[in-house]
């Protein structure tokens, strides 16, 4: 039998956004599990598009931060997608981070009792038109707090070895229902040449181990020596240093890189450890997007 397909992250990037449409129902013809945006250039503009250039798939927001909009105006596109797409729509959402949060301009309080506040809000305005409302994890908290007022949960960039640890901190009810969404955004660059390959996922991580929500989720993941390098490097203003310190261990519990073989086997794993929905991130060694999405369907072809 055939592995079963992963979902991808999608991003409609300027310049390339009709070609991304046209990859979108590439994507679904190919019968992925899902697309999933995550929160840069207009991802609420590409579901509001995908909605009408897809039929079958499903789609979503992973994620869109709470403070970008009023809640009301998030419940009003929620239920707008949610029902022109025949409920293939899936609102994932999530309190971003502190560079983000700059950006915007917002001042915001703690993670926990924001995220509790804006679904409160949001069914409020929306009722039950409202679609499944998805919430980004990392740390237990969070994931206890899905398991309580959510439809799913999605990490980006977990560790395969900790999520055992993390999915105990779901309710049983939650975490043996298969309806419960259980994602993970995972970096992905396939190639022959797997030093090439990792020195992608290397450069696409860096940001992250900049930031200390993330930092500290591989702390509770077992990579103390790791990120306590990272932070000492960026006190010495040594950012450029900041790739050494992901190991090959780390690159390979919380990213797939290398082979279709390997990364067929990979995502084999990631199932095994209880994602339900893996959502592949493609890179690539040679091109952008658009190459990089080229490869994954070689790769992945039955």
């Amino acid at each position: 039998m055939s592995q079963a397909l992963p979902a991808v992250s999608l991003v409609a990037v300027p310049g390339r956004r009709r070609a991304t449409l046209e990859l979108a129902r590439e994507i679904e013809r190919r019968g992925f599990a899902g697309i999933y945006a995550p929160s840069v250039f207009a991802n609420v503009s590409l579901c509001e598009a995908l909605a009408h250039v897809t039929e079958r798939i499903e789609f979503g927001t992973s994620i869109a931060p709470i403070y970008a909009r009023t809640v009301g105006d998030f419940a009003e596109s929620a239920t707008f997608l949610n029902e022109v797409s025949g409920a293939r729509f899936r609102f994932g959402i999530g309190v971003s981070h502190a560079p983000a949060h700059v950006r915007m301009g917002v001042t915001v309080g703690k993670p926990l009792s924001d995220i509790r506040n804006f679904v409160e809000k949001l069914r409020a305005h929306a009722g039950s038109a409202l679609p499944p409302v998805i919430l980004a994890t990392l740390r237990k908290g969070m994931i206890a707090l899905a398991g309580e007022i959510a439809e799913g949960m999605v990490f980006a960039n977990g560790a395969r070895s900790h999520m055992a640890d993390s999915l105990a901190a779901l309710p049983p009810s939650k975490r043996d229902n298969a309806s419960f969404f259980i994602g993970n955004m995972i970096p992905t660059c396939i190639s022959d040449d797997i030093e090439a390959a990792k020195a992608v996922n290397r450069r696409t991580l860096s940001h992250y181990a900049l930031l200390a929500n993330y930092r500290n989720y591989w702390k509770e993941a077992g990579y103390v020596e790791e990120m306590t390098a990272i932070e000492e490097a960026v006190a010495r203003k040594r950012v450029e240093d900041v790739p050494k310190y992901l190991t090959d261990a780390w690159l390979a519990d919380c990213t797939l890189f290398g082979p279709a073989a390997r990364v067929k086997e990979g995502l084999d794993a990631w199932y095994a450890a209880g994602i339900r929905t893996p959502i592949v991130v493609p890179s690539s060694t040679a091109g952008n997007q658009m190459k990089a999405f080229a490869e994954l369907f070689a790769a992945l072809a039955a």
